[in-house]
């Protein structure tokens, strides 16, 4: 059975939020300067953009799930500028 859009952007949105919690809890865990979550988060953006671009998230939900994840997490706003 087939997904309808809205049940797949539904999901993509729950991955995405998952991703960015787990890896906000590996970068309290290990230090603000860690590299390898720095380019993590970055793959994390860069997959943000492309599920906006083939319409499985919208523009806002996306803007919205990270705003929330770095106003919980701080640690990934100053990672995300950084990398």
């Amino acid at each position: 059975m087939r997904e309808t859009p809205g049940a797949m952007g539904d999901r993509t949105a729950r991955v995405l939020s998952a991703r960015l919690e787990e890896l906000a809890a590996a970068a309290e865990r290990s230090g603000a300067a860690a590299p390898a979550i720095a380019r993590l988060l970055e793959a994390a953006s860069v997959a943000t953009l492309n599920a906006v671009a083939l319409d499985l998230l919208s523009d806002a939900d996306a803007r919205t799930i990270w705003r929330e994840v770095e106003e919980r997490h701080p640690v990934v706003g100053d990672l995300r500028r950084a990398a």
